[in-house]
């Protein structure tokens, strides 16, 4: 449980400060937060609720979205809420194609250099921008970074410390290179998160996640690939399922932990 995190999106109508109690009661050491909750309930006051609470924030979600209007202000403030809360660690959801595009190898640079004009403004704030590659029926419309590979080639311009890549498994598992790209991410895995991959998706597929182990992902063996890299941080469990989210929050929060320590851990 020392590494157990759970992700609020994971039970997303259950309000901040009953997520902080379930995870105080439930014993469970971390929590990733998301920006848009947080903002509702108020920076400073989310900052103090889970600092009083003995919480460790593993993650704040999400900055990114590069080839939106607007990217650079709202990532810089992205920045300055993840160290308010006291996470080095911002996920980046990096975009989908500009409106009326069909470039995608222009979109992925467009990620890059935004990427670098961040960087150093994260440093400064002792932030880890940590890229995070999508499946690729995403690419459209939310994220041109596709793999892990295509993740750490830009992540690899930069310092450790300063942009690393999130190991998703949802995200990733399908991908036949993926444990060699885990090896080459080392020191660079800045977070990992794990779910599970049910079909068939609901329609817009974004929420077909489920809990861990009531999928198809081998997700002791991805575990077990990041741990190789001499990974030791928390490992999240974010789930997006319009079914998870209809049971009451405190029962998803136990089924997360069972499903974690019997098929992760």
């Amino acid at each position: 449980m020392e590494r157990f995190s759970f992700n609020q999106a994971t039970s997303q109508h259950w309000p901040l400060p009953e997520v902080v109690d379930g995870c105080v009661a439930a014993g469970v050491p971390g929590i990733g937060l998301w920006r848009e909750p947080v903002a509702d309930y108020g920076l400073a006051r989310a900052a103090k609720l889970v600092r009083d609470a003995g919480l460790e924030v593993t993650s704040l979600c999400r900055g990114g979205f590069f080839t939106a209007d607007g990217w650079r202000e709202e990532n810089l403030r992205a920045i300055e809420e993840a160290a308010t809360l006291g996470t080095a660690v911002l996920v980046l959801v990096s975009g989908g194609l500009p409106a009326g595009s069909r470039d995608i190898d222009g979109a992925r640079r467009q990620v890059a250099d935004a990427i670098a004009e961040l960087a150093p403004h994260a440093a400064a704030a002792g932030v880890t921008l940590a890229i995070e590659p999508l499946h690729p029926m995403f690419s459209a419309d939310r994220c041109v970074v596709s793999t892990l590979g295509q993740a750490l080639d830009i992540a690899e311009r930069f310092d450790p410390e300063v942009v690393g890549v999130v190991v998703d498994a949802y995200h990733v598992w399908w991908d036949d290179t993926v444990y060699a790209q885990i090896a080459r991410a080392g020191a660079r895995i800045a977070a990992f998160q794990v779910c599970d991959w049910v079909t068939p998706l609901p329609e817009g597929v974004l929420l077909g996640r489920a809990l861990p182990g009531d999928g198809c992902i081998e997700l002791r063996r991805l575990r077990e690939a990041v741990d190789g890299t001499g990974y030791t941080g928390p490992v999240e469990v974010e789930v997006f399922s319009a079914e998870v989210w209809a049971r009451p929050g405190r029962e998803v929060l136990d089924a997360s932990v069972a499903g974690y320590l019997r098929h992760v851990a």
